[in-house]
């Protein structure tokens, strides 16, 4: 319906929302959000655009899509809602109480990124450990990929100023997580998770496989090891310094 070409479409509009026929599908935006920011793959159909149905299952299709509909707009490596009424919606969902765990890791995430900048990885644990006992099932927390999962989730604010990649291509090998600045001047970050082993191991690995050569750009660089122990249920962590403060 066009209700763009009517004199009314206000008043159109509302008397589509009182039709019986009328679906609410707004309570969906929750759940694709949480699947999104967790890195569990999202399946989404557009219909109505073209001829052709469109189906993307990928982050960054999705989000390419929405920009292109005008749901999102890119500009300086931030992205934005351009409408109003979209953005109301979008804060009515993040203010029900069901939503209300992803805000609280949301807010923990800013503190993450800032732990990690200052090298407190006192801090990083424990942060690590709360995402870790309120996101993963029980069933599934000695999985190695629930760590992932954390790690991910634990770093959702970076992403307003790093592009993150995982498994990426570097030096001798592939590392698990690798921050690019999107600004010069910033500290370059590389993750190296590892289960049951340590993170000496997991800065030994960084340091033999050379994977700083990928921020070599960066004037410091942080080599960031992670350990999740099983046994004990219980993340650690260790910074190493390259560059101008080694």
């Amino acid at each position: 319906m066009n209700y763009l070409n009517t004199k009314n479409p206000f008043i159109l509009f509302q008397r589509a929302l009182r039709n019986p026929a009328f679906v609410d599908k707004s309570l969906l935006i929750e759940k694709t959000i949480r699947q999104m920011v967790s890195g569990i793959p999202v399946e989404i159909k557009l219909r109505g655009y073209s001829a052709v149905e469109q189906q993307m299952t990928s982050r960054n299709e999705i989000l390419s899509a929405m920009t292109i509909y005008g749901f999102l707009t890119y500009w300086d490596g931030m992205l934005r809602i351009p409408n109003r009424e979209l953005m109301e919606k979008f804060e009515e969902v993040l203010s029900r109480d069901s939503f209300g765990e992803v805000k609280k890791i949301v807010e923990r995430s800013k503190e993450m990124l800032e732990a990690t900048l200052d090298k407190n990885t006192g801090k990083m644990e424990e942060i690590l450990e709360y995402v870790h006992d309120l996101e993963i099932p029980i069933l599934e927390y000695n999985d190695e990929n629930s760590l992932s999962c954390v790690v991910n989730l634990c770093y959702l604010y970076a992403r307003d100023y790093y592009k993150i990649e995982r498994e990426k291509k570097t030096g001798k090998g592939f590392c698990d997580f690798i921050f690019y600045p999107k600004r010069k001047g910033r500290t370059g970050i590389i993750l190296e998770l590892k289960c049951d082993s340590s993170c000496s191991q997991a800065l030994k690995q960084m340091k033999e496989k050379n994977y700083v050569q990928e921020l070599k750009e960066c004037s410091e660089v942080l080599l960031v090891g992670i350990n999740y122990s099983k046994k004990k249920k219980s993340h650690q962590c260790r910074i190493e310094v390259i560059g101008k403060e080694a």
